[in-house]
């Protein structure tokens, strides 16, 4: 426990015996030392009573965007693509629907599911500019992996030139909503565990080696989407505007609808002028109207980003092996078909 001594001296009794519950479970499950640096760090303020809201007061609409019609392409974008990679974050399961299986393997055009879309336009993309790239991903999880893999098996184009198609998405445990301890559930243990967020994709790229792999490959550049958008494939003028622009980071977004109230909406932050995206579980009830303006803030996320993968291990160097994200706090059951089971956090 040496190396956890630090994040444990000076707390409360109960508190300390939280943290030292999750050390035990997450190391017994071996989880990265950035892994649990990072989700202690959400736990502890959030044992602190911060819920990691962003208030209304501390941001500010923002009033306009560069817009995709507007941009200027140089006409050699095709030059690039051998520094490209996609990713598609695929590590959630249809438990809304009421399934148990993988979302990207619902049938969305006849036969065809989500992953035969998503793989016919990566190498249809291949295939219209006879090129090996952009080299491809997914970031499954613990509860998709096995299922996916072996269902593209009838895609043998598809994983790049040492045969990988895929990096496993962090796991953290669910906590009891009362008393803040690894929740227990004897009936399925998987259950005791959920992925992290999509923000997860950072420290689990350098954690699996992917992300030196990629960067010892010559690629550059990454464009990461949902895998339930079917509308998000690469286009190749906003990767020439993002090269040239030379951003870390850059998001697309669209205008907001009333169908989209409920979805992250991107702010400036009057701190320090910085964009932001606030999700609805950061926003305070009683700023549930404010939030679902879809006047005043007018943009929302389509999880659409694009990344500079070099300056992304820089940044998580500095942060040893994490990047500074917000807290968000979900509550749910425990077993999500089941609302009888505990509330967790």
């Amino acid at each position: 426990m040496g190396e956890w001594k630090k994040c444990l001296d000076g707390l409360r009794l109960a508190d300390r015996r939280v943290v030292e519950a999750i050390l035990r479970k997450a190391r017994l499950a071996e989880l990265s030392a950035p892994a649990i640096r990072a989700f202690l760090r959400g736990v502890l303020r959030a044992l602190s009573g911060d819920w990691g809201w962003i208030r209304e007061a501390e941001i500010e609409p923002v009033e306009s965007l560069a817009r995709v019609e507007c941009l200027q392409s140089r006409g050699n974008s095709t030059t690039l693509l051998p520094q490209l990679a996609v990713i598609k974050l695929n590590g959630g399961l249809g438990t809304s629907m009421g399934l148990d299986a993988p979302k990207s393997l619902i049938k969305v055009k006849g036969e065809w599911t989500f992953l035969d879309v998503i793989a016919r336009q990566i190498l249809g993309f291949r295939e219209r500019f006879q090129s090996p790239f952009p080299a491809f991903y997914l970031m499954n999880s613990f509860r998709t992996q096995e299922e996916v893999l072996t269902f593209l098996k009838k895609y043998p184009g598809l994983p790049d030139s040492v045969g990988q198609l895929d990096f496993l998405q962090g796991k953290v445990p669910k906590l009891n909503a009362d008393t803040w301890m690894p929740a227990k559930w004897s009936a399925d243990e998987v259950l005791e565990w959920c992925p992290p967020g999509h923000g997860d994709i950072y420290p689990s790229l350098r954690d699996s080696g992917l992300l030196d792999r990629m960067l010892d490959c010559g690629l550059c550049y990454l464009f990461v989407s949902n895998a339930d958008n079917l509308g998000a494939s690469v286009d190749l003028s906003l990767l020439e505007y993002f090269v040239d622009s030379e951003a870390d980071f850059m998001m697309e977004t669209a205008r907001r609808t009333v169908a989209d109230c409920k979805g992250g909406h991107l702010a400036r932050r009057k701190a320090d002028g910085r964009l932001i995206l606030r999700e609805l579980a950061q926003c305070a009830p009683e700023e549930r109207n404010q939030f679902q303006d879809v006047v005043r803030h007018s943009y929302f996320n389509t999880n659409n980003l694009w990344l500079r993968l070099d300056r992304l291990k820089e940044a998580l160097e500095r942060g040893n092996g994490t990047l500074p994200l917000p807290m968000i706090q979900n509550r749910k059951t425990l077993d999500p078909r089941n609302p009888a089971s505990p509330l967790v956090v």
